[in-house]
């Protein structure tokens, strides 16, 4: 866990990696949870006996479940000192990449990629996030998203 002491710190990590999350298990549980949250029930993802016979062999997660991780990514990969509050505000682009079979581990590895000062004391951050799948030669995921920060 890396400690940041404001948007200043921030300005000088452009370009470079931040830090790597913790491992996260994705289990059947959390994408029962998900599909019950989102109303997406295809059996691909909620059916393990139809799902055997399918092209991954067994659930996988969604791709948005993926997406929906990363704010538990950074929270085990920094904090941020010295600001009121941060918001998402959006993404440029995300790419599913590799499918996420049902209990792999994930992680991100995460890098500062731009700082925008903002009026009222406001700086948007944007981050490159790649969703590392535990064994495997490609990411789950990458995303480039956007927050912004309030001093």
């Amino acid at each position: 866990m890396r400690t940041l002491t404001g948007i200043e710190e921030l300005e000088g990590l452009v370009g470079r990696h931040l830090g790597t999350s913790d491992w996260v298990t994705v289990t059947q549980e959390r994408i029962d949870q998900f599909a019950d949250a989102t109303g997406d029930h295809q059996w691909i993802h909620v059916d393990p006996d139809k799902a055997a016979d399918g092209p991954f062999g067994t659930t996988i997660a969604h791709g948005y479940l993926t997406l929906s991780l990363l704010p538990l990514f950074y929270s085990t990969t920094y904090t941020l000192e010295g600001v009121k509050m941060g918001i998402n505000y959006g993404a440029n682009k995300v790419r599913f990449l590799n499918p996420v079979p049902v209990d792999s581990r994930l992680r991100a590895s995460i890098e500062v990629g731009e700082v925008k000062r903002l009026p009222d004391n406001g700086a948007q951050v944007t981050w490159h996030v790649t969703v590392e799948l535990e064994g495997a030669d490609k990411p789950a995921c990458y995303a480039e998203t956007i927050s912004v920060w309030y001093t």
